[in-house]
C-alpha cells in the first residue's frame, strides 16, 4: 500500500469519527471557545463512498500498524521565549513540522497564556488558525492566575507534514494607535504551549535511499531516539563504526538533539541499527554472511512496519567502510542491499570543523545564515535578525586586543520615521553591545542635517570584547523603527518598508590565535574541546572498559553525536579500545593520542589503571581526589595555583551516594595529551549525562577539571589539578604569557634575583670603601 493511500484513508477514518477532549466536560465548564466541530469537516461527494480495503489489509494484523503519540512545544519550535502580542504586532505565526511517515489521528492544543491586566480588562478575544483555516477563539479576560490554560481540539485532517498555527487579536485595531500604551497591552503565547498528537505509523518499505528514514526526519523538531544493537560480544570495532554513524546523525539532528540506547544480543522493538561481523547472531537474527562490507535493510521480524538496518563487515576497516558509505547517502530508489566497495575516508586537519567560522580570514555574516534567513527585516514589527555561530573555543588575544566587527546597514526612508528615537540593537549571546542611531552623531552632523544634508550613518566598527566569543553563539540585530506622533496609525501595519543589514558586513577572527589552559571541561561540553581540534577524531582514542555496559556504549555515543553536532564533521578516523593496553599498537596509539573514556565506580581494575598518575583515584565504592605531596603543595603555592580547590572536590564526591559527571587530566602515556572521563556511580546514574547535557544551566556550571551532578543539588565544578599550557604560541610571546600567569612567582623570583644582586654590590662597595678609608692596606 502506497503512503499517499494510507494517508487518505487514515485522514477519511479521522474525518468521518469525532475526535474528543480527555475531559471535555471539565474543560467546556471552564472555558467557552468557538470551536469548530470534526464532524463539520466537509468531505467531497466523490471521497463520500466507502473505499475497499486493499487485499493484504484483511491478512495484516493490527498490530503491525503501530500508533505512536507525541508532543510539540512552542519552544521546540523554535520559539524558546515564547511569543509575544504586543503595541502593533497583534498577530503572529510559527511554523511546525512532521515526520513525513506518520499520519495524525488525534490532535490537541494545550494553549497557555499569559495576558496583561490592562488587556485582560477589555474582554477581548484570541483568534486561532491552523493551515489557514478556523480553529476557534479564546477569551483573554481576566483569571485566578497568571497563566490561563486552555485545550483545544484539532481536527486531525487540518495536521499535515508542515504546518502554520496564527494567533490574531480581535481587538487589534482598537489597541493599533495606542503607541505609548504598547507594552501594558500583551498576550504571551507561553513556551510550554504544546500540541499532543496521536499518529499512525506508516510502512515506508525497506529501502536505503530513504535513510536516514525512519531512524530519524528531518522533518520532526522533537529529540531523536535511536537503538544500536550489538552481537553478545561486542567487539570495539563494532562500537567505533556505530561512533561514526551516531556522530552523523548528531549532525542531522542539529538543534533537535538525539540520543542512543543500546541492546546486547537483543532486537530493537521498533527501529533500530545492528552492527556485527557476518553470520553473527543478534537477537536470534543471523547478520548475512559477505566477504565485502554490507548494508542492507531489513523489516523487523517483531513488526514489519519497523526496520532493521544492518552494517556488517569482517573488520575494522570493513565496518568503517560501510559505516562512511552509508553517511554518504546517495543510494539508488529501491535499494534494499548493497555491498561496499573500498572508501577513500579524509582525514580533517587542525581546526577544520566547517560548523565553526574560519581564523583565517574576514566571515560576511550573509555566509553564516542559513538558507530560510535573511538579513533583510520588513515592516515596523519583526523579529530580530538572528545570526548564529560556532567557534573554536581556544581562542585567544593579549589584553587590550578586540574583534573587530563591521557593520553595514540601513534603515527605510520615511518621512513619519522619528530618526531621534530609532536606531539598530546589537546583542551577542544575550548581552548588549550598542544601539546604533539612524544619523550620525555630533554637533556639526546636527546642524548640516537641518540645513539639509546628508547625515545618515550606515556603517559601523564594532570592538568585541573577546571573552564575549563561546563555543556557540548567538548575534542578534534588530531594527527598532520608532513613528512620529504626527503619523496615522495605518503606517504601523506597513509592510512594504525593509531595514537592511549589508551583505559585505563582517566579523573578523583572522587576529586571534588558538591558545588556551587545559584541562578545561567547559571546552569539552561545549565543543568536544580538545578531541575536536581534528574533528574527525584522528588523534582521539575512544577508551571503554574491558567488558563495557550498555549504558557506557550508550554514553559514548551520546557523546560522539554531541562532537558531530558541534563540528559539523562525523567520527570518521575515531579509534575505540576495550581495556588499557600495555603493549603493541593500541599502546602506542595512545600516546599519540587524546582519550575520552567512559566508565563507572564498579569498574573498579579499570578506573585505577586510567587514573594511576592523575590527582584523582577510585577503588570498588568510591571515587576520591588524591591528596598532594608536601613538595607538590610548595610547587603549586610558589607557581600562584592558589584557586585550587582538591579538599573541597573530595569532600563532595565522598557526601554523595548517587552522582555523575566529569573529570580531566593530563594523560600518563604523554602529558601533551588530555584524558576526559564520563563517569557515574552506577550505570543508570551515567544514562542521565545526556539529559543533563541538554539544560543549559548544567553546560554553563561545567568547568575546571572535575564536575559531579547530583539531582538534589544539580552540578558543582572544581579545579583540582594543574593547569597546562596548549596551542599556537611562539616561545619568546610566551615568555611574556608565563610572567603574566605567574606573577607570584615572578615577583618571587624577582626578590631573589635582586636580594643575589644587591648583597653581592654591597661586598664589592664595602671592600671598595676600606680601600679608600685605608690606602695602606692596599694589595693586603
Amino acid at each position: 500500500m502506497s503512503i499517499k493511500l494510507c494517508q487518505l484513508l487514515l485522514a477519511l477514518t479521522v474525518m468521518t469519527s469525532p475526535v474528543m477532549a480527555e475531559d471535555t466536560t471539565a474543560m467546556e465548564s471552564q472555558i467557552p471557545l468557538n470551536l469548530p466541530t470534526p464532524d463539520a469537516v466537509a468531505v467531497p461527494d466523490s471521497l463520500s463512498a466507502p473505499i475497499p480495503a486493499p487485499a493484504v489489509a484483511a491478512s495484516v494484523p493490527s498490530v503491525l500498524i503501530p500508533g505512536n503519540v507525541s508532543s510539540i512545544s512552542v519552544a521546540q519550535m523554535g520559539q524558546p521565549r515564547g511569543i509575544m502580542l504586543s503595541g502593533g504586532q497583534l498577530q503572529a505565526g510559527i511554523d511546525f513540522t512532521l515526520p513525513a511517515d506518520q499520519v495524525i489521528t488525534n490532535a490537541q492544543l494545550f494553549l497557555n497564556l499569559k495576558v496583561s491586566p490592562a488587556m485582560a480588562a477589555r474582554n477581548t478575544t484570541l483568534q486561532l488558525m491552523m493551515n489557514g483555516q478556523p480553529l476557534g477563539t479564546v477569551p483573554l479576560g481576566s483569571a485566578d492566575s497568571d497563566v490561563s490554560n486552555y485545550q483545544l481540539e484539532i481536527p486531525a485532517a487540518m495536521v499535515v507534514s508542515s504546518n502554520n498555527i496564527s494567533f490574531k487579536i480581535n481587538d487589534g485595531d482598537a489597541l493599533l494607535c495606542l503607541r505609548d500604551l504598547s507594552d501594558k497591552y500583551q498576550v504571551t503565547i507561553m513556551p510550554n504551549t504544546r500540541l499532543e498528537l496521536e499518529g499512525q505509523q506508516l510502512n515506508i518499505g525497506s529501502d536505503l535511499s530513504h535513510f536516514p528514514r525512519p531512524f530519524f526526519d528531518s522533518m520532526q523538531m522533537t529529540p531523536a531516539s535511536v537503538e544500536f544493537a550489538f552481537p553478545a560480544k561486542t567487539r570495539p570495532e563494532q562500537v567505533s563504526a556505530a561512533a561514526l554513524v551516531a556522530s552523523w546523525l548528531g549532525i542531522e539532528a542539529d538543534y533537535r538533539g538525539i540520543s542512543f540506547n543500546v541492546l546486547n544480543d537483543q532486537l530493537p522493538e521498533k527501529n533500530g541499527i545492528l552492527i556485527g561481523k557476518p553470520g553473527e547472531q543478534i537477537g536470534g537474527l543471523t547478520l548475512p554472511e559477505t566477504q565485502k562490507p554490507m548494508l542492507q535493510i531489513i523489516d523487523n521480524p517483531g513488526n514489519p512496519v519497523y526496520k532493521l538496518l544492518l552494517v556488517v563487515g569482517n573488520s575494522d576497516q570493513q565496518l568503517r567502510a560501510a559505516a562512511w558509505r552509508l553517511t554518504q547517502g546517495k543510494f539508488n530508489l529501491q535499494t534494499a542491499s548493497t555491498t561496499v566497495e573500498n572508501q577513500t575516508i579524509p582525514v580533517s586537519k587542525a581546526y577544520d570543523a566547517p560548523r565553526w567560522i574560519s581564523t583565517e580570514h574576514p566571515v560576511r555574516l550573509s555566509e553564516l545564515m542559513r538558507k530560510d534567513q535573511s538579513l533583510t527585516a520588513t515592516g515596523i514589527w519583526h523579529d530580530s535578525l538572528s545570526v548564529a555561530f560556532r567557534a573554536a573555543p581556544d581562542l585567544f588575544l593579549w589584553d587590550g586586543e578586540t574583534i573587530p566587527v563591521k557593520l553595514g546597514y540601513r534603515f527605510p526612508m520615511e518621512n513619519w520615521i522619528d530618526e531621534e528615537r530609532s536606531y539598530l540593537s546589537l546583542t551577542l549571546n544575550g548581552t548588549f553591545l550598542h544601539n546604533l542611531p539612524v544619523n550620525k552623531q555630533g554637533a556639526l552632523e546636527t546642524l548640516w542635517r537641518k540645513v539639509g544634508g546628508d547625515a545618515r550613518q550606515e556603517a559601523y566598527n564594532l570592538a568585541l570584547e573577546p571573552y564575549l566569543i563561546y563555543g556557540d553563539n548567538q548575534l542578534s540585530l534588530y531594527f527598532n523603527i520608532q513613528t512620529k506622533e504626527s503619523a496615522p496609525c495605518s503606517v504601523l501595519l506597513n509592510n512594504n518598508i525593509k531595514s537592511r543589514i549589508s551583505e559585505d558586513s563582517s566579523i573578523d577572527l583572522s587576529r586571534t590565535r588558538h591558545f588556551s589552559l587545559l584541562p578545561n571541561l567547559s571546552y569539552f561540553v561545549g565543543a568536544s574541546f580538545p578531541f575536536s581540534r581534528f574533528a574527525d577524531f584522528a588523534h582521539t582514542v575512544l577508551l571503554l572498559p574491558e567488558n563495557p555496559t550498555e549504558a557506557e556504549i550508550s554514553t559514548l555515543l551520546n557523546m560522539a553525536a554531541r562532537s558531530g553536532n558541534a563540528t559539523g564533521t562525523s567520527l570518521n578516523n575515531n579509534t575505540v579500545m576495550f581495556g588499557v593496553p600495555t603493549a603493541g599498537a593500541n599502546l602506542q596509539r595512545l600516546e599519540q593520542s587524546h582519550v575520552l573514556s567512559v566508565s563507572t565506580i564498579n569498574q573498579s581494575t579499570f578506573n585505577r589503571t586510567l587514573l594511576a598518575q592523575s590527582p584523582f583515584t577510585s577503588n570498588e565504592h568510591s571515587f576520591s581526589v588524591r591528596e598532594r605531596s608536601v613538595w607538590q603543595k610548595i610547587q603549586h603555592w610558589v607557581e600562584g595555583d592558589w584557586s585550587s580547590k582538591g579538599i573541597a572536590a573530595d569532600r563532595y564526591f565522598s557526601s554523595n551516594e548517587a552522582w555523575r559527571g566529569f573529570v580531566s587530566f593530563p594523560s600518563q602515556w604523554n602529558p601533551e595529551y588530555f584524558v576526559v572521563m564520563a563517569i557515574g556511580s552506577t550505570d543508570e546514574q551515567l544514562s542521565r549525562l545526556q539529559t543533563d547535557l541538554s539544560l543549559a544551566r548544567i553546560n554553563a556550571g561545567i568547568r575546571g577539571d572535575a564536575a559531579i551532578i547530583t539531582d538534589e543539588n544539580g552540578v558543582r565544578s572544581f579545579r583540582v589539578g594543574q593547569q597546562f599550557p596548549s596551542g599556537q604560541m611562539p616561545w619568546y610571546m610566551m615568555v611574556v604569557w608565563y610572567a603574566n600567569q605567574h606573577s607570584a612567582l615572578l615577583a618571587i623570583l624577582g626578590l631573589l634575583f635582586a636580594s643575589i644582586i644587591g648583597l653581592s654590590l654591597y661586598a664589592l662597595l664595602k671592600k671598595r670603601a676600606h680601600i679608600r678609608l685605608n690606602p695602606q692596606d692596599d694589595g693586603k
